[in-house]
């Protein structure tokens, strides 16, 4: 679901004060990657130094790209394998995700490696005797490889609640996407993907030539796409 509240006559949305307040480890490697980037398309995978994100190793992870749409997990953090009760290094990502969900997250990682996008992802936990609810973020970022192509995710993903009984494996309620490059929308195909009907907004680009002013009487827009799928 997503959460706005209205400012004026603007509608501002809440979600970067949340995922701050419940899930830290989110904001603080997007933070990081963020510097690691320095202004320029994305950085690269030997930049990432994992003392720079010393206090929340246990929720990030990298990705290596092995085909379109898949990725397997290279390097993960111990709070991963304590939501899935075994070692997930070597995994694809899709495996931490129930059957109905994994297409969407295939879809999502081909937008990070080919758009290039970075994406976000509210999931909720699989629910049991043994599984209480459980919420949980997904970040993911790509990382050029030797030959300046996106071959690598840095990522992370924390949950709030009780594990329960491993394993535990995720749906996707609301998908967050942000093109790096062009204002291409998304294709009435990728949105179905995605499973976000009707989605028809551009996105905006972070590595575009300046944008002349916009005169008053017309509505600013932000600097990238909200997706959002509700499925509860």
């Amino acid at each position: 679901m997503k959460i706005e509240y209205l400012k004026g006559s603007n509608v501002i949305s809440i979600a970067p004060a949340r995922t701050q307040q419940h899930f830290p480890a989110i904001s603080q490697v997007e933070a990081y990657w963020e510097g690691l980037r320095n202004g320029r398309l994305m950085p690269t995978r030997s930049e990432v130094d994992p003392r720079g994100i010393s206090d929340i190793l246990e929720f990030a992870f990298v990705l290596e790209k092995i085909a379109p749409g898949m990725a397997r997990i290279r390097l993960a953090g111990m709070h991963l394998n304590d939501l899935m009760g075994m070692e997930v290094r070597g995994m694809p990502l899709t495996a931490m995700f129930l059957p109905e969900a994994r297409r969407q997250i295939q879809r999502t990682l081909e937008l990070v490696f080919e758009r290039p996008s970075t994406a976000r992802l509210t999931l909720s936990g699989d629910k049991g005797m043994t599984r209480p609810a459980l919420e949980a973020q997904l970040y993911l970022a790509p990382l050029k490889g030797e030959d300046g192509q996106p071959n690598r995710i840095l990522g992370a993903l924390q949950a709030n609640g009780k594990i329960g009984r491993a394993p535990r494996r995720f749906t996707v309620r609301e998908s967050e996407i942000n093109a790096l490059v062009d204002d291409t929308p998304l294709t009435p195909r990728e949105a179905a993907e995605l499973n976000i009907p009707g989605f028809a907004e551009h996105a905006r680009g972070f590595d575009r030539a300046p944008i002349a002013p916009k005169t008053e009487d017309k509505p600013k827009r932000g600097s990238h796409l909200r997706l959002v799928a509700d499925n509860d």
